[in-house]
């Protein structure tokens, strides 16, 4: 089991493609004081690192607080024993960025890095809807799906630093391409790209009457919300690419539960919005598709940071490393 000891305070850092976002928080994930700037990408890495140290500078003497440490949850790919970004797909040109060191050089405290998913993943166990159980998978199911895997306390990283990329788990090895080289990953039937691609790709084979065009405006605006919008208001189109997505789902989440037998599953992102229209239905598919014994003790759960899971995920993930660096 991981430690309970814990820096008093952290700096929790979120690099997305579009936002840089940090914060300052005690060992309970309450936030002292937060802030965000724009990532603008074309500016190059180091104007954006540079620019995001001096926001980090600013909040650490603000806080008026001793921080013990950084941690930084970051989009991909990354070289975790260097502390590298290597090439992020949405911020072109960037190539491999030395994040770490130049975090490290201008902040001058231990800096910690993980990827997104697995800092959202120890955010939420440590201070979220996985507090006290020691086997918990996080997924987000937003425009593509993430996970991260909580094994006996502690994250749960792999051979190289890559597990948890739940998203690309077959659900259909007869399925639909994926950019990943695979088929039939559950990325490409239950994230919100997928839903709004199918209910589109309906539509425009379907005469049949929906909702769905009357709230987008046009099939070609179409997304995930819509497809809620108009389940919520009994749209039988949407009722039908809803269902589909949700098998899907709950094919994939037994999958995980005999793959991992945790005690919790935690779901954050976009698409969980729907609510009971998503966790009843996922919850239901699970329980026919589970060994009974394994699905007894698990729990099926909303996430519960919202809109700071970035922060206080990457708090947490400076939290993990400087308790293995004190050998806590």
């Amino acid at each position: 089991m991981a430690s309970t000891v814990r820096a008093e305070y952290v700096l929790g850092i979120d690099i997305g493609g579009t936002k840089l976002a940090a914060g300052v928080a005690d060992s309970a994930g309450k936030l002292l004081i937060s802030d965000r700037i724009p990532t603008d990408p074309s500016s190059g890495a180091k104007n954006a690192i540079d620019r995001l140290i001096e926001l980090c500078r600013r909040l650490i003497r603000e806080s008026g607080v001793p921080v013990a440490a950084a941690g930084v949850g970051s989009v991909g790919p990354l070289d975790q024993q260097t502390g590298r970004i290597i090439s992020p797909v949405n911020m072109p040109g960037w190539g491999s960025v030395p994040l770490v060191d130049m975090l490290h050089d201008g902040l001058k405290i231990p800096v910690y890095l993980d990827n997104d998913a697995n800092a959202a993943a120890l955010g939420e166990h440590l201070f979220g809807a996985g507090r006290g159980v020691a086997n918990m998978i996080y997924l987000t199911i937003s425009t593509g799906i993430g996970g991260g895997v909580i094994l006996d306390g502690r994250l749960y990283q792999g051979s190289n630093g890559n597990a948890g990329e739940l998203g690309h788990m077959s659900v259909d090895y007869h399925g639909r391409p994926c950019p990943c080289g695979n088929v039939g990953c559950i990325e490409q039937y239950a994230s919100g790209t997928a839903i709004a691609r199918q209910a589109r790709e309906l539509l425009q084979s379907s005469n049949a009457p929906s909702l769905m065009r009357e709230l987008a405006g046009s099939i070609d605006k179409v997304n995930a919300k819509v497809v809620q919008d108009a389940l919520e208001r009994e749209d039988r189109l949407a009722r039908q690419i809803w269902d589909e997505a949700m098998l899907a789902l709950g094919t994939f989440l037994a999958n995980i539960i005999h793959s991992f037998n945790p005690q919790r599953i935690v779901m954050g992102g976009g698409v969980t919005n729907a609510g009971d229209l998503l966790f009843e239905s996922v919850r239901q598919i699970t329980k026919k598709r589970t060994i009974p014994a394994m699905m007894q003790i698990v729990d099926i759960v909303p996430a519960q940071l919202g809109d700071q899971v970035g922060v206080l995920g990457a708090v947490a993930v400076g939290q993990h490393g400087w308790a293995r660096a004190a050998g806590k």
